[in-house]
């Protein structure tokens, strides 16, 4: 077809479906969103947990109502979209003010946010195929066509706003060259940023929804690239699970906090490639048989990938009981399960007309996983609660000491029902608890408690440092003042050999053994470059101990001379004589030789 007839293709598809004040009204759409975030935020640029209930509610429902138009709005039925966007931005925002307003936000609410939006991402394409239908029917083929479409779109959107946003910073660069700030400046105004990306956003949807055969060619483009990937990852996921048997699964659970989300991320690696191979309907599958067996062998496989992740965070559960993560991980791997269970089922069932019945499947699945998504970013489900009555209960019954207790977590990541534990812990008949809990309550931020869970307590100023350390000059004594300081640094902490040379009486200098254990390979030359070794330097000031914060670090041709004189005790200050440059008697850049 040559550029013409596509030409004249193209405006028979406007001129059937398409609507040329769609560019413009969306593009308004997405200036008015811009301006209406602005409106809500102010000029503040804090991050969510800072934001009031209100605040999170109204962005999020404004924004989700003006996406739900921008994406499923066409010239017939268009208050059908306005209608959706309208029930999805109330809902959301309701749902949103709902997780806020008890007792602000906690570290998970942005597990609930990812929930909700998931919800909506697939309610979007299920309203586009039953307002195509004109009655409350979703074939699997128009809905699946447009999940994938709204998902092309949203990060061709995306990549436009990229776009516009560096050619915008190109044309201030350019232009401050000529002294003229005025395109500079407004980038740097909150106000303008908003508004350009709102306006950048519905530009490029406006344009791209009414050009449908360049959104279509991208799909076929974007299928036809995860088709082919398909039997790479099945060859690789099926060797997987083949060296298991050879290589044992302890290495897993070794790994436990990292297991699950790479088993679940390849097991939806497997669930888009697969279905990337079968397409919407029996007349678009890929007939190449590499395809077809690569898509099959990727359906088998999900389920095992589930059935491990799944055992690796019991594991994680049993050693370490509940958290919201851990809660959020247990419904990803039960959804993984179900879905393993679908395509496995339809597998073994169909066998090479197995699509015949993972089409129904997806979409069952699809209207389970919208409401299920809905229910979990609602607080009906209190992951944070449930976490939160295990931990203590863990702490309560003895099971975890108080000293290696999470405070942190329990403060400052498990929401209200956290901080109400943590306030009536202060209470406690037990010495140990009550004392954490009132360390824990006093906190401001969980970094005051950094270390609370790993650190065990000292039961003097000398146990755990004086172990572990080796004092130089040979005969000097460590003053108390800088044991207990060294207490709560990482230098010579259990298992962590360390040095501790005395300069002066007001001056040390602590060495960390590991850093200069690595200096030499088994050769015995010069080994690995160590960035963060060296020697921390510390002074007496104002009669207390402190981190001067100076550093040392060797270079290459030191090393070797360094590795044979640390374990000596070769370790002394010597004056060195340094030139320095003055300008009107003020010394000005660094000292050198």
């Amino acid at each position: 077809m040559d550029e013409i007839e596509m030409q004249a293709a193209d405006e028979a598809a406007v001129a059937a479906g398409g609507w040329a004040l769609r560019p413009l009204l969306l593009a308004g759409l997405g200036l008015a969103t811009g301006i209406a975030a602005q409106l809500i935020l102010g000029d503040s640029v804090n991050y969510r947990m800072e934001w009031s209930a209100l605040q999170a509610a109204s962005l999020m429902g404004v924004t989700l109502f003006a996406a739900m138009i921008g994406f499923t709005i066409e010239r017939r039925l268009w208050w059908a979209s306005i209608a959706f966007g309208a029930v999805v931005g109330v809902a959301a925002g309701f749902v949103t003010w709902w997780n806020g307003a008890p007792g602000g936000w906690s570290a998970s609410e942005g597990w609930r946010t990812m929930s909700l939006l998931l919800a909506v991402a697939i309610a979007a394409p299920l309203f586009q195929a039953a307002r195509d239908e004109g009655a409350p029917r979703t074939p699997y083929a128009a809905v699946h066509d447009y999940a994938w479409q709204n998902v092309v779109l949203w990060f061709a959107c995306w990549l436009f706003v990229l776009i516009v946003w560096i050619m915008a910073w190109l044309l201030a660069s350019l232009f401050q060259l000529i002294k003229i700030e005025l395109l500079h400046e407004l980038l740097m105004k909150n106000w303008f940023v908003r508004a350009l990306i709102g306006l950048a956003f519905g530009a490029a949807l406006g344009l791209l929804r009414e050009h449908d055969t360049v959104v279509r060619l991208l799909q076929r483009v974007v299928a036809t690239v995860l088709a082919v990937l398909a039997p790479v990852l099945a060859i690789g996921l099926g060797l997987f699970l083949l060296a298991l048997p050879f290589t044992g699964l302890q290495a897993l659970w070794d790994a436990t906090s990292a297991t699950t989300p790479l088993l679940l991320s390849c097991a939806v690696g497997a669930l888009i490639l697969a279905n990337a191979v079968i397409g919407n309907r029996l007349e678009e599958e890929r007939r190449n048989p590499l395809l077809r067996y690569g898509a099959m062998l990727l359906a088998a496989v999900i389920l095992p990938l589930a059935a491990l992740a799944a055992i690796a965070t019991g594991l994680r559960v049993g050693q370490y009981g509940y958290t919201p993560e851990r809660l959020w991980a247990i419904v990803f791997v039960g959804i993984a399960i179900l879905y393993g269970a679908a395509y496995l089922g339809s597998l073994v069932l169909g066998r090479l007309a197995w699509t015949a019945r993972v089409r129904p499947a997806n979409l069952a699945l699809a209207f389970l996983l919208c409401g299920l998504g809905l229910l979990l970013a609602t607080p009906l489900v209190n992951f944070n609660r449930i976490s939160t009555d295990d931990q203590v209960g863990r702490l309560e019954s003895g099971r975890i000491a108080a000293a290696k207790f999470d405070w942190a977590a329990l403060a400052f990541d498990f929401g209200k029902p956290g901080r109400d534990a943590v306030e009536r812990l202060r209470r406690s008949r037990n010495a140990a608890i009550r004392g954490k809990a009132e360390q824990a309550a006093k906190a401001e931020s969980r970094w005051d408690l950094a270390g609370a869970a790993e650190t065990p307590q000292r039961s003097g100023p000398k146990s755990g440092v004086l172990d572990n350390a080796r004092v130089l000059p040979e005969g000097a004594s460590a003053p108390k003042g800088l044991i207990d300081l060294l207490a709560d640094k990482y230098q010579c902490r259990q298992g962590n050999l360390c040095t501790i040379f005395l300069a002066n009486p007001a001056e040390a200098v602590v060495f960390e053994d590991s850093c200069y254990a690595g200096m030499l390979d088994e050769g015995g030359k010069a080994g690995r470059i160590v960035t963060y070794c060296g020697g921390d330097r510390f002074v007496l000031a104002d009669g207390a101990w402190k981190d001067a914060g100076d550093r040392y670090v060797p270079s290459a041709e030191q090393r070797a001379q360094i590795a044979a004189g640390y374990p000596a005790g070769k370790v002394e200050i010597r004056p060195v004589a340094r030139r320095q440059v003055f300008v009107g008697g003020v010394p000005v850049g660094e000292p050198f030789e």
